[in-house]
């Protein structure tokens, strides 16, 4: 088959596809993997291969997502229903002041996303963000941005959230890598979408608390039936894994292989071992040390996979829709293109998230589609270190610009926030877009220094 005719039947997948998730409402677990089954035929496949390509796909990439994901999922779980969130934020608070309360609550996001959920985080730390507001007599958009700006970043760009870890699985990057690049374009970005931003939109729009959300800090105010455990334990447990993972990387470049120190760092700093570590910590210290019963931490755990599954199921599908190109032959063709079109690898990989995250609106969707294409180029490129990290950031930062109305993001915001949907773009949709184009602008400048 031509190479021409290969690109046109990677363009109709991807067409296919959108219009799956966006028109038919069709999820995006089957939907891609009945567009990876139609690209593989029309390819020329023959139809065992398809299938074989199919299970390989999946199996190779819920090997590793499945395990890093749900773990990550417990271990948040157990966060939450600690009260850890609500103890970073009312520290934080007391520690900066209520004038710098911005900062506190950017912060905050920053540290809760890294292992509960984006939306979850909010909905636990938004009755916050009315007391302040209405305490001051501040529009709720200038503690409220701040605390979303600092939710999504990490939950963009710093495993062990599903996105970047799926991306990572899927170019292949090292997730010490992804941990360091995510910390190092994503604190700009809070700091410019968050405090920054807030400020300034907050004078522009004057908003409320909205009436319906009147009596949220009581009905919504988190009721713990144990004390609030302590900051330094909460801090502790969410950088265990990712101290462990970055010793992992860094002794993976300093030390010589075969050294006894590099061996073990190599082992504990494994994202396997360092999550199962921090999750049988979390297990412990935030759940039978304070008073739960062993069932009450298993069913906590059992209820985190609900919506981990989902995730986990939608990458596996992702997986197989790459392994689909690779085997296909689409793929290579797909790469040659990419390398013809003399665009860096970073910007290349940013544009195609962008583009998908506009047309479809889920920042998981357009993560794992633009891996999916992005991949072949790595394959021919043989790109590998730590300009992988670099590629997984620039994706995340390409699905998290333009959030707009086929987001839900952008309703959750909508609706806790009393806006309009004028207000959300100007408010929330920049914000978000703040936050993709700067994380991209400092991976981007990074990527010059690093080849």
């Amino acid at each position: 088959m031509s190479d021409v005719s290969l690109i046109l039947i990677a363009m109709a997948g991807i067409f296919l596809l959108l219009f799956l998730v966006i028109r038919t409402k069709l999820h995006a677990f089957v939907a891609l993997l009945l567009v990876s089954l139609i690209v593989g035929i029309a390819a020329g496949m023959p139809l065992g291969d398809v299938i074989d390509s199919m299970e390989s796909g999946m199996g190779g990439t819920l090997g590793f997502v499945a395990i890093v994901v749900g773990l990550g999922a417990m271990f948040g779980k157990l966060l939450e229903v600690s009260g850890g969130a609500e103890r970073l934020a009312q520290t934080l608070i007391a520690k900066f002041g209520e004038d710098k309360a911005q900062w506190a609550l950017g912060i905050t996001g920053f540290l809760v996303a890294i292992p509960v959920f984006f939306d979850v985080g909010f909905i636990i730390l938004v009755p916050i963000v009315y007391g302040l507001a209405k305490k001051a007599g501040k529009s709720i958009l200038y503690y409220g941005i701040p605390l979303l700006a600092g939710l999504a970043v990490t939950h963009s760009f710093i495993p062990p959230t599903p996105g970047p870890i799926a991306v990572a699985d899927l170019v292949g990057a090292d997730l010490g890598w992804v941990i360091l690049f995510g910390v190092i374009a994503g604190i700009p970005s809070m700091i410019l979408a968050g405090p920054v931003f807030g400020r300034y939109i907050a004078s522009k729009i004057d908003v409320g608390v909205p009436e319906y959300m009147q009596n949220s800090e009581e009905e919504q105010q988190k009721e713990y039936d144990k004390e609030l455990p302590g900051f330094g334990l909460i801090t502790t447990l969410i950088l265990i894994p990712l101290v462990l993972i970055l010793v992992n990387t860094i002794s993976e470049l300093t030390l010589a292989e075969g050294n006894v120190f590099r061996s073990i760092a190599t082992f504990i700093g494994h994202p396997f071992v360092a999550l199962t570590f921090a999750t049988l910590l979390t297990f412990t210290l935030l759940g039978t040390k304070r008073g739960y019963t062993r069932d009450e931490v298993q069913e906590i755990a059992t209820k985190a996979m609900e919506p981990a599954g989902i995730i986990i199921l939608v990458t596996g599908a992702g997986g197989v829709f790459k392994q689909v190109l690779v085997d296909s032959g689409v793929g290579d063709v797909l790469g040659e293109m990419m390398i013809d079109s003399a665009l860096p690898p970073v910007l290349l990989a940013f544009i195609i998230s962008t583009a998908v995250r506009l047309a479809q609106g889920s920042a998981t969707v357009a993560m794992v589609t633009a891996a999916g294409l992005v991949s072949p180029l790595i394959e021919t490129l043989g790109l590998e270190g730590p300009v992988l990290g670099l590629v997984v950031i620039s994706i995340a930062a390409g699905a998290t610009v333009f959030s707009h109305v086929n987001d839900s993001g952008f309703w959750l915001v909508n609706r806790y926030f009393g806006l309009d949907v004028k207000d959300t773009l100007k408010s929330w949709t920049v914000m978000e877009t703040i936050i993709g184009f700067v994380g991209f602008g400092v991976v981007f400048a990074i990527s010059f220094f690093i080849s």
